[in-house]
Order: structure tokens, then C-alpha cells, then sequence
């Protein structure tokens, strides 16, 4: 696999220029009140910044100081997110190279509706996706799909139906401070984190590693993944609850 520096910019496309729909105000404005979202529940999209538009005009003009400083910025993260897809680093490495040669080949395409970092992370989980399943072929079909059924949380450490203060927590999580935290903080546990994250369902891996890895917003991964913000909302508290789970279980023992 080629470095992404070796690809060069010499073979550039022209600028493609779009044309933008024309959209009738007066009819939208005439539809049913409860076809409308509520302002409460959606999150405004976030388009490409002033900083994003100078990092596109550069890639376009063939810059390789500006494709190296967007190397050096988000390589270290993709490589993180590329693995919770695949089965080893080499391949995640693999998939990071083939996202930044994609950058190169379709920076003229890019319409700036949503930042520069979530149009790369959208290259990076369309390839993760697709080498992961060619890497992972003999994976049962139900394996892939997310467990609903099953609580995040065990139900037995809540109070029954006939207690009082009903649903609340009977055994609730532990504090991670002192040998814990320490434990924690010396990196330790990171090897049962990544085991766990990378167990979760797709949906749940996506979003925790989008949300508590990449650092992405809400909105922005529910513009990345094209989910609502409540099943977005869902999946990070799953994810996140089973990921904590797991780290008492190996805290404790």
C-alpha cells in the first residue's frame, strides 16, 4: 500500500460546480404542523467551517502542505476508529491509507454540507464497514445485529417492581478512585476496553467510538451514521453501560 504522501496531487480534476435545487417557500410553509420536527429534538447540521474551507482550497489547489497537516491531525484518530471494524491494526492501517487516497480522488466533489472532519470520517466508515465483512465472512448474521433483548445493565441490580423506590438502582456503580483510578489511568484496563468495544454490536461500536473516541457531537454523528438523535441517544447509553460493566467485572477481580 502506498503512503498517502506518495499518491502526489498531479492528477487533479476540475472544480465541479453544483447546482443548487430550487425549493418552493409558500408550498413548504402550507404543510401540516406535525410534519415538522420540533426545533427541541433536532440538532441544527453544522456545515464546513472557515478552517475546513481553507484546508479544502489548498487540497483543490494540489497543496501538499495542507494534505500533510490534515495527515498529521486526524491519522492517529482514524487509525483508533478503523480498528474498531476490523480484526487487526495492519488492516485498520491498510483502510486509513485507502481513506486518504479517497480524500484525494473526491476532495473536487465535496459540497461542504457538513464539516471536513465528518465527510472523512464518512469515507473511513464506508471502507472500515466494507473490509471489515470481507474480513469477518464466516461471522454469523445474528451476531451483527444489535441484542435489544438483552439489558445493557443486569436487571438485578435495580429494585423489583414490589420495593420501595421501585427501578432505582439497588446496586449502583462503584466509584473509580483510588487504586481503581489508578489502575484506570496507568492504562492498565485499556486492553479489556478495546476488547469490549470492538464485542459490542455495530451499532453501539459505531456510535461510542464516534461519540467517546473521535469526539464527535451528536448531531454530527447522527449526520455521519444517519440515525435520529434519541436512537443515537440509545445506542451511546448501551454501549456505554456494557463498556462500564465491563471494566467493574475486571476491577473487582
Amino acid at each position: 500500500m502506498r503512503s498517502p504522501h506518495s499518491t502526489g496531487m498531479a492528477t487533479r480534476r476540475g472544480s465541479v460546480y453544483q447546482t443548487w435545487p430550487v425549493v418552493d417557500h409558500h408550498r413548504a410553509r402550507r404543510r401540516c404542523d406535525y410534519l415538522r420536527p420540533r426545533m427541541s429534538d433536532v440538532e441544527p447540521r453544522v456545515g464546513a467551517t472557515a478552517d475546513d474551507q481553507r484546508v479544502i482550497d489548498g487540497l483543490r489547489a494540489g497543496d501538499e502542505r495542507v494534505f500533510a497537516e490534515l495527515v498529521d491531525h486526524y491519522h492517529a484518530s482514524l487509525i483508533r476508529a478503523a480498528m474498531r471494524y476490523v480484526p487487526s491494526r495492519a488492516v485498520a492501517e491498510e483502510v486509513v491509507q485507502e481513506t486518504w487516497i479517497g480524500v484525494i480522488e473526491g476532495i473536487d466533489r465535496f459540497e461542504g454540507r457538513s464539516t471536513l472532519k465528518t465527510w472523512l470520517y464518512r469515507i473511513l466508515i464506508y471502507r472500515a464497514r466494507a473490509r471489515g465483512e470481507r474480513e469477518r465472512r464466516t461471522t454469523p448474521f445474528s451476531a451483527l445485529e444489535d441484542d435489544e433483548s438483552t439489558p445493557s445493565v443486569p436487571t438485578e441490580r435495580f429494585r423489583g417492581s414490589d420495593a420501595l423506590w421501585a427501578g432505582h438502582w439497588a446496586t449502583p456503580p462503584k466509584r473509580w478512585d483510588g487504586d481503581a483510578e489508578a489502575r484506570l489511568l496507568a492504562g492498565e484496563a485499556e486492553g479489556v476496553l478495546n476488547a469490549t468495544i470492538a464485542g459490542l454490536p455495530p451499532g453501539q461500536r459505531e456510535v461510542i467510538t464516534l461519540r467517546d473516541i473521535a469526539q464527535f457531537t451528536a448531531a454530527e454523528v447522527c449526520d455521519l451514521l444517519g440515525i435520529t438523535e434519541a436512537n443515537q441517544r440509545v445506542l451511546l447509553h448501551r454501549g456505554r453501560s456494557r463498556v462500564r460493566l465491563a471494566l467493574e467485572e475486571y476491577l473487582d477481580a
